[in-house]
C-alpha cells in the first residue's frame, strides 16, 4: 500500500473517535454496506490519481461514513495544559503527526497532515528538536505552532576547536547539567559511542567541535555519540580512506593546536609531514610541537618550560621522540581535517607564529632563515609579554 493510501485508509477506518466506531462499522444492513464499499472503490481511484484533487472529496466521504461533521477528525481547540513534543533527526511529516496525536495534541493525525499538506515548505522547515504545545489542539493550529521557531526549545551547545577531551566533558556539563564524571564514565565504553576503531579506544581527537542541539536531557553518552558521528561524517565526505583516519585526526589535532587562521592550517599540515618523511639532519624527523610537549604535560601553555621539552618520559614530547605523537593532542575542527588531508605543496621544515594575536605565520625552509623569524617573535614578546603568556 502506497504512504498516500495508507493515510486514507487510516482517515476513514482508523481515526474515528472509539464511541463512534459501533456506529460506523459492523451496524449496518449488508446493503449499506455494499454502498459504503462502493463508495471507498471511488475513494481508492481518486487516490490513486493524484493527493492533491482527491483530498477535498476524501474528507467528505469521511463526513458521509461518520454521519458528522468534520469535527469528527479534529478537537475544536484552542487546547489547554501543556505538552512538549519531540522531533527527532530524520523524522517525517508522519511520524511527527503520529506523535501529536498519540500525545493528544490533535486528534487525528489527518488533522495535522491536512494543514501541512496546505503548506508543503513551512513543513520541510520543522527542525528536529523539542517543541511547547497544547493539548486538544485544532490541526491547522498545532502545525501553526510547529513552523513557529519561537515554539521550539532550542538549547544550543557550542565546544570551540583546539579544546582537549576533558575541557570539552566540562563545557558540555555546565550547558547540559549532565554530572562531569558522567562524561568520562561513557567515553570508558567507547563501542557504545561509536567510536571507529581506528580511534584505538580514545575518544580525544574524535569530539568534532560544533555548535550542537542536544535532544532534551540528553545523556553524556548521547551528546559524545553525536559529536563522534560528526567526526566520521567530516572524514568520509572528504574522502579520507578509513586506514588514514586516525592518522589524520593525529596530524588535524597538531594543526588545529599550532594555527589560528584558516590559510596557515595546510601549510602547517605540510611542515608536520616534511620533517617526518625526510628525517634527515636539521630536523631529525622531530616534530617539535610545543602544543604537544604541553598536551603530554597536561598543563596549558603557550611555551613549555625547559624541563618539560627534556622529559623524555612525556611520550608527545617531539622535542625527544621522532615522529608524530601517539595519538591526537586536541579535538580538531573540519577546517584543520581538510588541511590535514590536503596539505599545501611547500619545501618549508619550519614555522613560527610572529604574532600570537592576530596569527601572523612565517614558514622557512632552513634553520638559519627560522631563527630569523624566531627573532621577530622574541622581540614581539618583550614589547607586549602579557600576549605570550610570559
Amino acid at each position: 500500500m502506497s504512504t498516500q493510501q495508507h493515510d486514507i485508509s487510516e482517515t476513514i477506518f482508523g481515526e474515528e473517535p472509539p464511541e463512534q466506531k459501533n456506529r460506523v462499522r459492523g451496524h449496518r444492513q449488508p446493503r449499506n454496506r455494499s454502498r459504503r464499499w462502493a463508495v471507498l472503490g471511488s475513494a481508492g481511484v481518486i487516490v490513486a490519481g493524484g493527493l492533491g484533487f482527491a483530498w477535498p472529496q476524501v474528507s467528505l466521504v469521511v463526513d458521509a461514513l461518520q454521519g458528522n461533521s468534520a469535527t469528527a477528525m479534529d478537537f475544536a481547540g484552542p487546547g489547554q495544559g501543556e505538552v512538549k513534543i519531540v522531533v527527532k533527526p530524520g523524522h517525517t511529516g508522519e511520524q511527527i503527526a503520529t506523535t501529536l496525536r498519540d500525545s493528544g495534541v490533535v486528534k487525528t493525525r489527518t488533522a495535522y497532515l491536512e494543514a501541512a499538506k496546505a503548506n508543503p515548505q513551512a513543513a520541510q522547515k520543522i527542525q528536529p528538536g523539542t517543541y511547547t504545545l497544547l493539548k486538544g489542539m485544532k490541526g491547522v493550529d498545532a502545525f501553526q505552532m510547529m513552523i513557529d521557531p519561537a515554539n521550539r526549545v532550542a538549547k544550543t551547545v557550542t565546544v570551540r576547536e583546539g579544546l582537549w577531551a576533558t575541557e570539552t566533558y566540562a563545557v558540555l556539563a555546565k550547558a547540559t547539567g549532565q554530572p562531569l564524571a558522567s562524561y568520562a564514565a561513557a567515553a570508558k565504553n567507547t563501542g557504545a559511542l561509536g567510536l571507529p576503531a581506528q580511534a584505538g579506544g580514545k575518544v580525544e581527537g574524535w569530539l568534532m567541535p560544533s555548535t550542537y542541539e542536544f535532544p532534551d536531557k540528553a545523556t553524556a553518552k548521547t551528546q559524545l555519540t553525536m559529536m563522534i558521528k560528526e567526526t566520521v561524517n567530516t572524514l568520509t565526505k572528504l574522502g579520507v580512506p578509513k586506514d588514514q583516519w586516525e592518522k589524520t585526526i593525529i596530524l588535524a589535532s597538531l594543526v588545529e593546536a599550532e594555527a589560528k587562521l584558516d590559510v596557515d592550517r595546510p601549510k602547517i599540515a605540510r611542515v608536520f609531514i616534511n620533517r617526518v618523511e625526510h628525517p634527515g639532519a636539521g630536523t631529525y624527523g622531530l616534530i617539535q610541537s610545543d602544543a604537544a610537549v604541553s598536551y603530554g604535560a597536561k598543563r596549558r601553555a603557550l611555551f613549555p618550560t625547559d624541563a618539560e621539552k627534556r622529559d623524555a618520559s612525556n611520550p608527545y614530547n617531539g622535542h625527544i621522540h621522532p615522529g608524530f605523537p601517539p595519538g591526537p593532542i586536541s579535538n580538531p575542527g573540519a577546517a584543520s581535517i581538510k588541511g590535514a588531508y590536503e596539505p599545501a605543496a611547500g619545501p618549508w621544515y619550519y614555522f613560527v607564529a610572529v604574532n600570537p594575536i592576530t596569527g601572523e605565520t612565517r614558514y622557512a625552509e632552513t634553520l638559519d632563515e627560522h631563527n630569523r623569524n624566531v627573532a621577530l617573535l622574541d622581540a614581539y614578546c618583550r614589547e607586549k609579554p602579557k600576549d605570550c603568556g610570559l
